[in-house]
């Protein structure tokens, strides 16, 4: 007699595969809503805040850039934005609305998470470069958050998935 497993009674496992492979599906979205709806935000509290937008007083996007140019990694990019604070900050705020909208609903998913690492790099090296220790400053922390979406764009509820299917469903897709 042959002692085995019999693999016809152990349906167990392909239950709990087909849970995994829908938990890794779903893996990055809880990911990308914190990160899109988290930029848009910000984008959002920049444009809506009068006193942010304005080369100098308190609270304004210049007084911020004065005050941290000694500390921060790259003083020259400080020194940059300097040269026009309020257009920084209407690029900054700007770019944080296009890379939360293009993140959340998942539009060149890849290239809005692109920026969105590297609005966190510059605001790192500069805003919080200081912070110490180095967990304390959470734009270190939003940088390495951007990096899987880098990586995986958006495959999954997302305009870009949407484009795809489209596009296989037509029969253009590039080889």
């Amino acid at each position: 007699m042959v002692h085995g497993m019999r693999t016809d009674t152990h349906t167990g496992y392909a239950r709990r595969n087909g849970w995994r492979d829908t938990a890794t599906r779903y893996a990055l979205l809880p990911l990308r809503i914190f990160l899109g709806v988290t930029f848009i935000y910000a984008g959002l509290d920049k444009l809506t805040d009068s006193a942010f937008m304005k080369a100098s007083g308190d609270g304004s996007i210049g007084e911020q850039m004065h005050n941290i140019r000694d500390i921060s990694a790259l003083p020259e990019l400080v020194d940059l934005a300097l040269k026009s604070p309020v257009g920084f900050g209407y690029a900054i705020a700007l770019g944080e609305l296009a890379v939360g909208i293009g993140t959340l609903i998942g539009l060149f998913a890849r290239i809005a998470a692109l920026g969105g690492a590297l609005i966190s790099l510059s605001l790192w090296l500069t805003m919080s470069w200081s912070a110490e220790p180095y967990y304390y400053g959470n734009d270190l922390a939003y940088l390495m958050a951007w990096l899987p979406l880098v990586l995986a764009g958006a495959s999954f509820l997302s305009v870009d998935a949407w484009i795809a299917q489209r596009r296989d469903a037509s029969g253009l897709r590039l080889r």
